[in-house]
């Protein structure tokens, strides 16, 4: 958890972007820089945490809006305490979710000038996010407006380059289920719906469906790509070289093998194209393709504007819902990856309650070693998330994440909080648990037993 950086200079720069008809049409009022990526992710590649470089504050949730002469940040409770201390004085924290708190588009209309537009980048703005702000500010006699080109890319001189991590193939061992018969069942729910045409955003949807997984963003298995479901055709868009002969073979690219097992409701190879090509493609297919187009509301504004309004469905894709119900090997899978990390918690428990009497553990070297022992288990991938190893006042900080500079020893005099979790290929885990190593006192006890 870093402390305060100036943001001065930032500011001034993008600032000088929002009136620089270069890069916008009209001059802007207000500059919105959500958290999310194009595919409306809660975790993030590095080259996507924009609203962190602007703001200072790198907690996973939270939205900047900056104005010609004000910066403001909404976030949650959860990060109320680390805004607080990596916000400087450049900005104003806006404490979601109290009462006090004006919502964004509240606070948008007391400091909009009249006829004030406000711009965004559509990409990182769900469609079913601008709606509402959009009604509201329009309510205003402002306008909310699209801004092709990212402004804080522009200023940002060092920003990380896209992830382009290999790929790999999960089988059935995993799975249940191949995904041409994901692929069918996904159609079959096209038919419900009258859809001729499913687009799939989300990251975590599109390497479900084709049992694939990646390491483009930390902590999640996932990698950067969409993917366009009809009855006739099958494509996924990612940078094609990340698309090795493992990949191609596992996914039928070009293969001219009748899948007779599999044709019963369409063709049921895949077609690989540029990643950035989606947008021409969908705008393309949608002339071409009779029936519906079913794109989720929780999709960019900029993919979805690209469908018109009659033709739209905008409910959850299908793959949310399938991948919500387990199968039986899914089911079968999630217990066993609780149960390796179940002896990952064992091995290292026993070893914090031997070396913590040396009296040279800490936060951080505690993290270190759960870490090491959850990567000899079979099929681990990743930690699921930074491990929150919190002791004493520190365990009181949600979402805590320690570090050389703010990390304290673990002592038999404090409580001891673990929140930690893995990536396997069977499942994902997330498990809590607060310790004593010593003798707690009986104020602790009450708390502690109230709580459970």
């Amino acid at each position: 958890m870093s402390t305060k950086r100036s943001t001065c200079h930032l500011l001034k720069k993008l600032r000088g972007l929002m009136k620089n008809s270069n890069f916008v049409n009209e001059q802007l009022h207000a500059y919105i820089v959500p958290t999310t990526d194009a595919h409306q992710s809660e975790y993030l590649a590095a080259c996507d945490k924009r609203r962190a470089y602007i703001s200072g504050f790198d907690g996973s949730a939270g939205t900047a809006i900056i104005t010609e002469s004000q910066a403001a940040l909404w976030t949650d409770g959860r990060y109320f305490l680390q805004a607080e201390r990596q916000l400087d004085s450049s900005w104003i924290l806006m404490k979601d979710g109290l009462t006090t708190t004006p919502s964004m588009g509240e606070w948008l209309l007391e400091k909009l000038p009249t006829g004030g537009r406000v711009g965004v980048d559509p990409l990182l703005m769900s469609h079913e996010c601008w709606k509402p702000l959009s009604k509201k500010l329009t309510a205003g006699n402002h306008m909310l407006v699209p801004v092709a080109q990212n402004l804080i890319d522009i200023i940002w001189e060092d920003r990380p380059l896209p992830p382009n991590n290999p790929l790999i193939t999960l089988s059935t061992k995993y799975t249940g289920l191949t995904w041409q018969e994901k692929i069918l069942f996904v159609r079959n729910k096209m038919k419900e719906k009258g859809a001729g045409i499913l687009v799939v955003t989300a990251l975590d949807e599109v390497a479900w469906l084709f049992n694939l997984r990646g390491s483009d963003i930390e902590y999640n298995p996932v990698f950067v790509s969409y993917a366009i479901v009809t009855h006739e055709f099958i494509g996924i868009f990612i940078e094609e070289s990340k698309v090795d002969s493992t990949i191609l073979h596992h996914l039928e690219v070009n293969s001219t093998q009748n899948n007779s097992n599999h044709t019963t409701v369409g063709p049921q190879k895949v077609s690989i194209y540029p990643y950035h090509a989606i947008k021409d493609y969908i705008s393309d297919l949608v002339e071409k393709t009779s029936g519906k187009v079913w794109i989720s509301d929780k999709s960019s504004r900029a993919l979805v504007s690209l469908i018109p309004k009659h033709i739209r469905i905008g409910d959850l894709t299908p793959i949310a819902h399938m991948k919500a119900v387990k199968n039986s090997t899914e089911i079968e899978g999630m217990r066993r990856a609780h149960i390796k990390d179940a002896v990952t918690l064992c091995e290292f428990f026993c070893w914090l309650e031997k070396e913590v009497h040396v009296g040279n553990v800490t936060e951080v070297t505690a993290a270190n070693k759960l870490e090491e022992i959850k990567r000899g288990q079979d099929d681990f991938m990743s930690l699921s998330f930074t491990t929150i190893s919190s002791s004493g006042p520190n365990a009181a900080v949600i979402h805590y994440s320690p570090t050389e500079d703010t990390g304290r020893p673990i002592t038999t005099d404090e409580i001891y909080l673990l929140d930690s979790g893995g990536q396997y290929k069977d499942g994902t885990t997330d498990v809590t648990r607060t310790v004593h190593l010593g003798t707690p006192s009986k104020e602790e006890q009450v708390h502690q037993t109230t709580l459970l």
